[in-house]
């Protein structure tokens, strides 16, 4: 059976990490007690810092498919852009061998 990916709140992972910062518990006590992997809150306190307040913004699959098709568009215009900079130097040159 495939185990289901639970959904964390970003104020969750604040708290998580504000907590975690505080150190008044042990971190193997407060992932237990938060029910999560103590390796995870090692991970959002080093997004935290990397990122700051960009943080935990949601879902990383959209933002990398907004990104990839930002990319694909960049490619298409410079393939267009270098397909009309060759018509533009043919015309030109057909241009001149006209009597």
């Amino acid at each position: 059976m495939k185990k289901q990916r639970t959904k964390i709140s970003r104020e969750f992972k604040l708290e998580a990490v504000r907590l975690l910062e505080l150190g008044e518990k042990p971190v193997a006590q407060l992932a237990l007690e938060l029910g999560i992997p103590r390796n995870k809150l090692y991970a959002w306190r080093a997004s935290l810092a990397k990122v700051g307040d960009e943080a935990f913004r949601g879902a990383g699959r959209k933002a990398a498919a907004k990104d990839s098709e930002v990319a694909r568009l960049r490619r298409e215009l410079a393939r267009v852009t270098e397909e009309r900079d060759i018509l533009k130097k043919a015309a030109a040159y057909f241009a001149r061998e006209l009597p």
